[in-house]
């Protein structure tokens, strides 16, 4: 008999700002203050998505911002001791399906250039570098890549949603996650 841990991907609420926090600074170093995730979850331009446990714990979450036909991808984390696991395609699976549902045309977001695992996640889901912002990150003055996915309105783009949910599903439950 194969147990498997059931999580579970929808938009969270202030109850989980403190474990938001606590994720931001081990991953991010400290990007958003509690007070900035208070309004992204108040917002209804934003979306935060979180992946939790039964137990309420939140393993790692997203954040989007929907302006006009766009929708921009500005945060991305996973606990570290939960990374390479296939929670971070998840969650932006998560953020583009709910982009999709609010009728956005397309998807940005920078990214380090160093940070080769996250770029690669993105290219898997269709985004293409469109160009580059020097210096873009204070701490170390690190480029950012920009990245954009477009279509996500068509027909097309939604059949492939479905077909990234099973096998995100898929290789999650190959790990013991039942999303």
């Amino acid at each position: 008999m194969n147990l498997s841990t059931r999580i579970y991907l929808s938009e969270i609420d202030r109850n989980f700002l403190s474990q938001l926090r606590a994720i931001d600074c081990a991953c991010l170093g400290d990007f958003w203050s509690l007070e900035a995730y208070q309004r992204e979850i108040d917002n209804p331009s934003s979306v935060v998505l979180g992946l939790t446990t039964e137990d309420r714990e939140l393993l790692g979450f997203g954040c989007l911002w929907s302006v006009l036909e766009e929708a921009h991808i500005t945060v991305l984390a996973v606990r570290p001791e939960y990374q390479g696991q296939g929670f971070g395609k998840a969650i932006v699976w998560g953020l583009l399906k709910k982009s999709r549902d609010r009728h956005l045309e397309w998807a940005t977001l920078e990214v380090r250039a160093s940070n080769y695992v996250a770029i690669s996640l993105y290219q898997s889901f269709g985004f293409k570098e469109i160009g580059r912002r020097p210096n873009y990150y204070e701490v170390t003055g690190e480029d950012a890549l920009m990245l954009w996915c477009k279509g996500l309105h068509t027909e097309e783009f939604g059949l492939l949603l479905e077909q990234w949910h099973e096998s995100i599903s898929t290789n999650l439950l190959a790990k013991g996650w039942n999303l």
